[in-house]
């Protein structure tokens, strides 16, 4: 009898824990196999880390050959799914088309740069979900200080040193934290800019930064932001995005060459593909993860609505903590479907969360005990070591070069603007 084919679309939070633990217990009595377009895991909250010149981006990058012994990792991005035929289709990174069936198919596809539509920000904004857009910022704050040194025209140097983060959230409010100290920094290399600070700008149309979390957290970071001279905009967002600057809904022109954007995700348009039932842009399931109807598919991650045991009604927010939790729970009931373990619900306790401010500044909440400045520092510099599955001696060697030492500052050229496109189905991957 052949072995039972067991498919995992994406190795983000949710794909990469389900196919460890199912490696771990199906101890080869199935095939584990894991369709994602890039070799790794992207250990995506040191992201901003990457942009601001303190980690190398291979620290967050967790080879999944090393790290999934006994999982076959199949590169490609999956296109369709038949869900009458159990079969998938995906593309290779040459373009190929090719097809694989399943016996169970866990969906933990994750999600994408969410879009507004707004005039010009498709066309001059850039996103963060991926190590390519990281990699391109970092360059890209190096490039507009070198060129605004370059430049005699006060106007023109300016806006060159103007830099626009959209979205308070947890990504936006980092990008802004580290990407503030990063310019900082690299202005005080070129004499010709003495005297003159970079402009940074945090925009998002709620009342507080950090909304989704404690107001506690909110109040210590937008403290620490505008004590560094981040320009913190609550209520305000962009009307409209130019290659000179973006608009304001406040009515200002503010004259910038460079505008993150950081508003939020939406869940991977496979989701839609599959044809299968949605509940706000993402796929339906039970309590156990299940796909009414398709007791085959698994779905979890920011691609599912799992219900929220802790709020009836509503459905898990899209955090990793919830990403890793559902996926080692998908192996555990596809793995009890075979008549190993029990199957169980989605149950969860909040840990709390930390957010880095870069420096020596973070805020923090671990198990609801309050702390900021460097106690919250060090808690979210352990937390981030033993969450990544690997590299973790190297990261906390780039810590400490960085917190010795200089960020650093020179552009490699690896990822022109053109790779970027706000619009993407797969930030993950530099487009030709």
């Amino acid at each position: 009898m052949a072995r039972p084919r067991i498919v995992i679309v994406g190795a983000g939070f949710a794909g990469f824990h389900a196919a460890r633990r199912l490696a771990r217990v199906s101890r080869g009595a199935a095939d584990v196999v894991l369709v994602n377009p890039t070799d790794y895991f992207l250990y995506l909250p040191l992201l901003p880390e990457v942009s601001g010149g303190v980690l190398d981006p291979r620290r967050v990058t967790v080879s999944l050959a090393d790290t999934l012994p006994g999982v076959q990792v199949v590169l490609g991005e999956v296109d369709g799914i038949d869900t009458d035929g159990r079969t998938l289709s995906y593309v290779d990174p040459e373009g190929r088309t090719s097809r694989t069936s399943y016996h169970r198919l866990v969906l933990a596809a994750g999600s994408v740069n969410k879009l507004l539509p707004i005039p010009g920000v498709a066309d001059h904004a850039h996103g963060f979900r991926g190590i390519p857009e990281a990699v391109y910022l970092r360059e890209r704050l190096i490039q507009q200080i070198e060129l605004a040194d370059a430049t005699d025209d006060p106007t023109e140097r300016e806006a060159r040193c103007t830099f626009v983060v959209v979205g308070a959230g947890y990504t936006g409010t980092e990008v802004a934290a580290q990407g503030q100290l990063f310019t900082d920094e690299i202005v005080r290399h070129h004499p010709r800019l003495d005297g003159i600070r970079p402009r940074w700008l945090l925009l998002d149309t709620a009342d507080r930064v950090l909304p989704g979390l404690a107001a506690r957290m909110s109040r210590a970071a937008e403290r620490v932001l505008r004590e560094r001279g981040i320009e913190v905009c609550l209520g305000t967002s962009v009307t409209e995005a130019t290659a000179d600057g973006v608009q304001l809904s406040d009515g200002r022109f503010l004259p910038s060459r460079t505008l993150v954007w950081c508003v939020g995700v939406r869940p991977d348009p496979l989701v839609e593909a599959t044809g299968l039932p949605t509940t706000r842009g993402r796929v339906t399931v039970d309590e156990y993860l299940t796909v009414p109807g398709h007791p085959e598919i698994l779905a979890c991650g920011d691609a599912a609505a799992v219900p929220d045991p802790a709020r009836p009604g509503e459905i898990t927010p899209m955090t990793a903590q919830h990403a890793v939790r559902q996926g080692r729970l998908a192996a555990d009931n596809i793995a009890a479907s075979y008549g190993v373990g029990r199957r169980r619900p989605y149950r969860h306790r909040d840990l709390g969360f930390v957010v880095d401010l870069g420096g020596w500044q973070a805020t923090a909440n671990p198990l609801h005990v309050p702390l900021s400045g460097l106690p919250a520092r060090a808690m979210a510099r352990g937390y981030h070591l033993l969450s990544l599955p690997a590299n973790r001696a190297r990261t906390a060697a780039d810590w400490l070069f960085a917190a010795v030492g200089s960020r650093p500052s020179v552009q490699l050229g690896l990822v022109p603007d053109a790779a970027v496109p706000l619009d993407t189905a797969a930030p993950e991957l530099a487009r030709r």
